[in-house]
């Protein structure tokens, strides 16, 4: 049998696919405004990938901000529960996930069964998620995939200290103006990001093995500050994006 999860993230929506024993397939496109739509285009695009047929799914779980929205959903579950099941089961010692997905970022603690047993998280501001990378990244006229490699470069970090993202952008045009080579800006703004969750994750009890969850894992540059910062290794898999969507997908497997 064949279980699936789909989480519709405020930028994002993915889907994950199980059988009884692995993981199948998974599929990650943007959510747009049509959340209900996007829902059935990323399972759909995840059943093509692994040569199935809708009528093939056993249950389909929805998590995410959108997961009201998700059209023939058996369950909703949230985000926080599906992040921190979704990286137990990649991972099976991890402890401390670090979610930073498009509008928000969460701190989640899992026991050895992958249970949340606490959270924390920021969603009233967009500094400290990947939409504030975004909106940077636009401003320096970067790609934003190579935004963390080139925070990497720089020999130093200039000093960021908004963490509201309109000043910061107008922090930013500032040291343009005074010459501050570009890598110095865009490590500045990984340093400023980093510094903000790692307070915020300090107010848990942060345990070994931390994993870094949701599409902002791919940015190596703040994965890195990061570590700095919390003074712990961080592990992040190429699975970082859909964790939550294998999260839903294990949860309807469970039934």
């Amino acid at each position: 049998m064949y279980y699936a999860g789909v989480d519709v993230g405020a930028i994002t929506a993915k889907a994950a696919i199980l059988d009884d024993s692995r993981f199948v397939a998974s599929a990650v496109m943007a959510a747009g405004y049509n959340r209900a739509a996007a829902a059935e285009q990323v399972l759909a695009q995840a059943l093509q990938q692994a040569g199935l047929e809708r009528m093939a799914v056993a249950r389909l779980v929805a998590t995410g901000y959108g997961r009201v929205q998700v059209p023939q959903a058996d369950r909703t579950v949230t985000e926080i529960t599906c992040h921190g099941r979704g990286a137990h089961w990649l991972c099976p010692d991890v402890r401390t996930v670090i979610d930073i997905g498009g509008q928000d970022s969460k701190g989640i603690a899992v026991n050895a069964a992958g249970r949340v047993v606490d959270f924390v998280m920021n969603d009233k501001c967009a500094a400290g998620t990947g939409r504030f990378l975004e909106i940077m990244a636009h401003a320096l006229e970067e790609d934003l995939e190579r935004f963390g490699e080139l925070a990497l470069r720089a020999a130093r970090r200039v000093a960021i200290s908004s963490t509201c993202t309109v000043f910061a952008e107008s922090e930013i045009v500032t040291h343009i103006a005074a010459g501050v080579p570009k890598p110095e800006i865009i490590a500045g703004i990984h340093e400023a990001i980093a510094a903000r969750i790692a307070s915020m994750v300090a107010r848990l009890a942060v345990q070994d093995v931390v994993m870094l969850t949701g599409g902002v894992a791919r940015n190596v540059g703040l994965a890195r500050m990061l570590e700095e910062k919390l003074g712990h290794t961080i592990v992040v898999l190429p699975e970082a994006q859909i964790t939550g969507a294998i999260g839903a997908a294990l949860f309807a497997r469970e039934g």
